[in-house]
């Protein structure tokens, strides 16, 4: 029996060697509302109850897919299914703080470019540097917010 559980683990250490990429757990996948407003509902199915309307942009992580339906959490933790049809690959962040800075470069120190609001969405332009994400304002100001102070990465 000892023998055949080293046996089992040396070929799991090996597998894992081999496919390395399976021994990192998934990157989060996000998506945004494309139409200014659509209906989340409780199961996937046109007939199912209608729980809530999302506006435009709003980022929404994925929890899983089914033939034209996924099932998404917002930044409130809420769960509901929409169709796939409403969601672009376009990225978005929502400000979670009750007032976020944006900064010409990702510093402190840098010029402030503007605040935004809680529940303001933003743009997602890159995530390049640490603590920092690089977003593009609907007026087409692009500057830096610190990681903590939006959702949707």
């Amino acid at each position: 029996m000892l023998q055949r559980r080293g046996l089992i683990e040396s070929f799991f250490l090996f597998f894992l060697l081999i496919f390395p990429c399976w021994s990192v757990a998934a990157e989060t996948e996000f998506f945004s509302v494309s139409e200014n407003a659509v209906i989340m509902y409780d199961a996937p199915s046109l007939n199912a109850e209608k729980l809530y309307v999302v506006s435009l942009h709003l980022p929404l992580e994925v929890i899983a897919k089914v033939e034209g339906w996924v099932k998404v959490r917002d930044s409130s933790g809420g769960v509901a299914w929409v169709e796939r049809k409403f969601l672009s690959d376009k990225r978005f962040v929502i400000v979670t703080a009750p007032l976020a800075d944006v900064y010409q470069s990702p510093d402190v120190h840098s010029p402030l470019l503007f605040q935004a609001q809680k529940n303001v969405v933003i743009e997602w332009l890159s995530s390049d540097v640490a603590d920092w994400v690089k977003v593009r304002h609907r007026d087409g100001q692009i500057g830096y917010i610190r990681s903590n102070q939006v959702w949707g990465l």
